[in-house]
């Protein structure tokens, strides 16, 4: 698993982004460790990736990018 925290120029979609791009299928809890975000910020954005349709659940707790 790649580790990598929030870098000024990035926003946090973008983050969570990368984070699944560069891991594959993530749960929500992954993505926290890694993007460094709290759990909180990360489900906010992950809710609006999700009805831009950017990402999808694969399997139950798992996302991943479309």
């Amino acid at each position: 698993m790649k580790l990598f925290f929030e870098n000024s120029a990035m926003e946090n979609k973008d983050l969570i982004l990368k984070a699944l791009k560069e891991n594959g299928e993530l749960k929500a809890d992954e993505i926290v460790q890694i993007t460094g975000l709290e759990k909180n910020i990360v489900e906010k954005e992950m809710k609006k990736l999700k009805k831009e349709e950017a990402i999808f659940s694969p399997k139950r707790c798992f996302w991943a990018i479309k």
